[in-house]
This record gives structure tokens, C-alpha cells and sequence, in this order.
């Protein structure tokens, strides 16, 4: 064929290509939200307001961080998203910037409480809330196809479950069947049977003290605590040093024995979104029970 002619053929089928990537790129999207409400966008959002860490987390790891014009306050990773305008928290999400960040949809909780006022002003609004963990496959899922990514959201859940199998295999055969108490809070709330945080401990062959009735993250009486006797509590670094100076918490075999996981305020990050990082809280929480229950230690 004519060198000119051969070129010019190059030319025209790249320029094709670009064509139905573009317009691929622009088809219209249809998302359902947790809220059963129907979102309609005429192509993938390319201006993006995230009220939620897990959200926003989720947007960036399904490729898009470029797209996130603001976050709320406690979104910081990955570090990118920290340089950005900060609209306020759950309830005090500041309205009048976000409005002018002029944003193709905002992502946020169910329990949001400006979901109305966005929605009266004209912004499209997408309610995600992820709880367990079946909730953060279907989020993920959701917000690839809202971003037009197709089955990336997919390919984020097996790597997440890989990365939970591989955790789950460096955990000490001695600290199978174990009873624990995960604290999420010094109220006491803890992280029962139903939350992602329950599953992940129950994928790593722990003993849930919290049993799914309860509900994901109930508030506990002290006693009810005590009266369970975990073996090993997990717990933020801020409140791992005054266990045992709580009343009747001293002779909990955890205390005793000093099996206490006390995380970071950066792991705690980690470990309470219920997101694309699950799977290194899973790493996170097995590392913790490698030092504290040796293999071969005693039960």
C-alpha cells in the first residue's frame, strides 16, 4: 500500500477510536441510590462533591481522584484528596460551597440532612451508605457505573477479598475461636456480628461477643462487657491504656493476658471506613493478632 495512503488509513482509524471513546465516555448514566431514588446524569460526572470518606476513597481507587472537586472534612486519603475544599461534616455540610463548586453530583450518606436542600437547588444527589459488608461490594459497584467504569467496580471487590483471604491465612491457628470485643468507641459502642468489621473479624476466625441481633455498632453496657470475658479486645490506641482501670475490667482474660490490639489513630482510619481499604484493615488486624497470640501460646 502507499506509504501516504497507509498513513492517512493510521490516521483516520485512531481518530475513530478517539471518537467512540468519547462518546462512550458520554453516554448517559443511571444509578439507583440507597435511598430506592432513581439518578439520571446524560453522561459520567466529571465534577464531583464526596461528603463521605468511604466514598471518596472509593472514587479514587476506582481511578477517578481527578474528578473530586471537594470533600468533607474527614476524607484525607489518599493524600491528594487533603489539598482539596473541605465542605463541613454530616450535618454541617456547608451548602453555599458547594453550590459553587458547580459539581455534576454529590456523593453522600443516607443520613445526611442536606440531601433536600441540595436536591431543591437543582444538584443531582447519590445516596450511599455502606454498613456491612455486602454493602461495600454493592457501592462499589454502583459507583463504577456512575463513573462509567464499567466492571472496574468488580475487579476492586476481588482484589479487596484477595487481599481479606491473604489476612485471613497469617492469622495463628492459636487465635481461631477466640472471643473478641471490638471497641469503636469508649461510649461503649462496639462492632457487632452484621458490621463490615464483623465480617472481617469473623473471615479471620474470631468469636464475635456482639451477636448480630444487636445490631452493627450498638451501644453496650460496661458489664455486658465484662460478663462476656473476651480474650482479645481491640481497641483505639487512645483508650487501650485505661482498660484496666474501668470497673470489673481488670479480670477480663484479654486484660489479663494482655491480648489488647490498640490501633492507631491513622489504622483506626482504616480500619472504620467500609471501603476500598478493607482488605488492609484485614492485614491491619492480623498483624495485631500475630503479636499478641503466638503460635503455639496459650489458649
Amino acid at each position: 500500500m502507499n506509504p501516504i495512503l497507509a498513513g492517512l488509513k493510521r490516521r483516520l482509524l485512531a481518530a475513530a477510536l478517539a471518537l467512540g471513546a468519547v462518546c462512550s465516555h458520554a453516554a448517559p448514566v443511571t444509578v439507583t441510590d440507597d435511598r430506592g431514588v432513581t439518578v439520571n446524569l446524560p453522561a459520567p460526572p466529571q465534577r464531583i462533591v464526596s461528603l463521605l470518606p468511604s466514598l471518596t476513597e472509593t472514587v479514587c481507587e476506582l481511578g477517578s481522584c481527578a474528578r473530586v472537586v471537594a470533600t468533607d472534612r474527614y476524607s484525607n486519603h489518599p493524600a491528594s484528596v487533603r489539598a482539596l475544599p473541605k465542605t463541613g461534616g454530616l450535618d454541617d455540610a456547608n451548602i453555599e460551597m458547594i453550590v459553587a463548586l458547580r459539581p455534576d453530583v454529590v456523593l453522600l450518606a443516607i443520613s445526611s440532612r442536606v440531601t433536600d436542600r441540595l436536591e431543591a437547588l437543582g444538584l443531582k444527589v447519590v445516596a450511599l451508605e455502606p454498613k456491612t459488608y455486602e454493602d461495600v461490594h454493592r457501592v462499589a459497584s454502583k459507583v463504577a457505573r456512575l463513573l462509567g467504569a464499567g466492571a472496574a467496580g468488580e475487579r476492586l471487590w476481588q482484589r479487596m477479598e484477595a487481599q481479606v483471604n491473604n489476612a485471613a491465612r497469617q492469622v495463628p491457628a492459636q487465635a481461631r475461636g477466640l472471643r473478641v470485643y471490638y471497641e469503636v468507641d469508649s461510649a461503649p459502642y462496639a462492632a457487632g456480628e452484621s458490621s463490615f468489621i464483623g465480617h472481617t473479624l469473623a473471615r479471620l476466625g474470631l468469636v464475635n461477643i456482639v451477636p448480630a441481633k444487636l445490631g452493627p455498632f450498638p451501644k453496650l453496657n460496661p458489664e455486658y462487657i465484662v460478663r462476656a470475658d473476651p480474650q482479645v479486645i481491640m481497641v483505639s490506641a487512645r483508650h487501650g491504656g485505661t482498660l484496666p482501670g474501668r470497673p470489673g475490667w481488670s479480670g477480663i482474660r484479654a486484660v489479663k493476658d494482655k491480648r489488647i490490639c490498640a490501633f492507631s489513630a491513622e489504622e483506626g482510619n482504616v480500619l472504620s471506613r467500609p471501603g476500598p481499604r478493607m482488605g488492609e484493615a484485614a492485614q491491619i488486624m492480623a498483624r495485631c493478632l500475630k503479636g499478641v497470640v503466638p503460635s503455639g501460646g496459650a489458649r
